[in-house]
């Protein structure tokens, strides 16, 4: 009798078990989704998208703003092994003596070269002596050193690496010097490069204080120039958290408005930042400093190539100063690109961009509906 009672209750204890099993992995499941979907998230997510607002998907990571379109065709042609339209775009430049969208063309096509030169090569056959494909030979000879070393930290760093990014380095100030007899006499792009030189080989302070008279005695509020050259004194490279400071204060005083310099003491206020409260982002002194780098960038020409740049700092600090609607206004002036400070130093740059852009969105309109 115990015998027949157990193979027919077996069966039955089984079904039951597995059952149980089954509604218990679907309540673990559904409280994992609920903890993994916050409805705050979800709501928040819809309201910046109606205000026409994109995900973080859908956030260029490698693109400050959008590049304009003649550059969009040079890269592509070079990529495609054709040099004559990076040819013509820094011809123009040159001709028009625009030395900041020349510097920052030469950037972008110097990092193509970096990963393949044989256009630069066919470039500079063609073209022997053309100051701009000397340009783009130095600058690119740069940034190979650059990722020849890798963006670890030294003790990560392997001697093979260190040994290749010196070797590689240091021809460059060959190349750049022979980019500068090349160029029109009051281009100051090859010193700009030279910059990244003196950084990554350690360049003492009077040598790197020549090629700063090189560059501001040619173009005295150039953008490009003072960002690199502060990144020098700053103390992680060859300077200090004072000399870096001191740098970008003189740099904002006495800079017409429009030139963006009154970003350098923002700037180097976040290099030197290891608070980790926004108190020290909540000043007399930093909302003076916002306050002033939003009256440059009001001022500005529309198409400054490095007019968002800036955009993205001011959105990042106007958010930490918990001023939304000015934060908001700064955060849709950029949104869909964010390959700019403070983001590009985070883990997640699209993520954390966009979860202060919909934070101000969600305090600003908060705010406007309790006023």
């Amino acid at each position: 009798m115990k015998i027949l009672l157990w193979v027919v209750l077996t069966p039955i204890a089984l079904v039951v078990l597995a059952a149980g099993v089954y509604f218990l992995k679907a309540i673990i499941e559904g409280l994992i989704e609920g903890w993994r979907s916050d409805p705050g998230a979800e709501e928040s997510a819809e309201k910046t998208a109606a205000l026409g607002l994109l995900p973080p998907e859908r956030q260029h990571t490698k693109l400050t703003s959008p590049e304009p379109r003649a550059l969009t065709v040079a890269i592509a042609a070079a990529r495609a092994g054709d040099w004559e339209p990076a040819a013509a775009l820094l011809d123009e430049t040159a001709a028009a003596r625009d030395w900041e969208r020349r510097t920052s063309y030469c950037g972008k096509l110097a990092d193509v070269g970096a990963d393949d030169d044989a256009w630069l090569l066919a470039w500079e056959s063609a073209r022997p002596d053309d100051p701009g494909a000397a340009l783009v030979r130095a600058r690119s000879s740069v940034i190979l050193a650059w990722k020849i070393r890798g963006a670890k930290r030294a003790k990560h760093t392997t001697s093979e690496q260190f040994e290749g990014f010196h070797r590689t380095l240091a021809r460059t100030r060959h190349e750049h010097a022979r980019a500068a007899e090349l160029a029109p006499e009051d281009d100051p792009s090859p010193y700009v490069g030279e910059i990244s030189t003196a950084i990554g080989l350690g360049y003492p302070h009077e040598e790197m204080r020549r090629i700063w008279k090189d560059i501001t005695s040619r173009a005295p509020h150039h953008y490009e120039a003072h960002f690199t050259a502060l990144q020098y004194w700053c103390g992680k490279w060859c300077g200090s958290e004072e000399l870096a400071r001191a740098f970008a204060v003189k740099a904002a005083a006495g800079a017409p408005p429009g030139t963006l310099m009154k970003a350098f003491p923002l700037i180097a206020h976040f290099e030197h930042d290891e608070s980790d409260s926004a108190d020290v982002d909540r000043t007399p002194e930093m909302y003076a400093a916002v306050d002033a780098a939003l009256a440059d960038v009001a001022a500005a020409d529309p198409d400054h190539p490095r007019l968002a740049e800036v955009r993205h700092l001011l959105a990042y600090y106007l958010y930490l100063q918990e001023r939304w609607e000015p934060a908001l206004e700064q955060f849709r002036l950029v949104d869909g690109y964010v390959d700019a400070l403070p983001w590009r130093y985070r883990g997640d740059p699209a993520g954390e961009f966009c979860r202060m852009r919909d934070e101000s969105a969600a305090n600003a309109a908060a705010g406007q509906t309790g006023s």
